[in-house]
C-alpha cells in the first residue's frame, strides 16, 4: 500500500547498520491537526528508509516541510515460540515543500495513491520489497 503525508521534519537519526547487507535510517515527521472544537493535536510519526533510500535523508534538516511517499508494511515474527507483529512506514520518496511551516498550516493529508479522489496515480511506482530480509523484525 502506498501513501503520502505532509508535515514538518522533527528529527533525523543516523543510519543504523543492522547486518552486513541491511541498513536503515529513521526520521520523525510532526503533523498538526486542529479539531472542530479548536483543539490542536500534534502527532509525531516515525518513518524509516532502508538500504539505498537512507541517502535521501542526507539533505533533510529539522523544520523542513516535506511530503513523504511511503509504504505501509506489516510483519509477523516468531522467535522461541513467541509471536510478535511489527508495522513499519517505509519511505521511498521525500519532497521538500516550498512553503514555510509558519506560512501554511500542516494537515495530515494521508491518501492512498490508488484513491479515486486523487485523480491520478503517483508519478513513480514504489520499489518492490527487494531487501530479501522478510524474516527480520524491522
Amino acid at each position: 500500500m502506498s501513501f503520502e503525508i505532509t508535515g514538518r521534519v522533527a528529527e533525523v537519526f543516523q543510519t543504523q547498520q543492522i547486518s552486513d547487507k541491511f541498513q536503515k535510517r529513521e526520521f520523525i515527521v510532526e503533523i498538526k491537526e486542529t479539531s472542530s472544537g479548536g483543539f490542536e493535536f500534534v502527532e509525531y510519526i516515525k518513518f524509516q528508509a532502508v538500504q539505498d533510500k537512507c541517502a535521501m535523508l542526507d539533505s533533510l534538516q529539522t523544520d523542513d516541510v516535506v511530503k513523504v511517499s511511503f509504504n505501509l508494511r506489516g510483519r509477523k515474527w516468531e522467535k522461541d515460540g513467541k509471536v510478535s507483529y511489527f508495522t513499519n512506514l517505509d519511505a521511498w520518496r521525500i519532497e521538500k515543500e516550498q512553503q514555510s511551516i509558519k506560512e501554511s498550516p500542516i494537515s495530515p493529508d494521508i491518501q492512498s495513491s490508488t484513491d479515486s479522489d486523487s485523480g491520478s496515480p503517483l508519478n513513480a511506482e514504489p520499489p518492490a520489497n527487494d531487501s530479501g530480509f522478510d524474516d527480520l523484525p524491522f
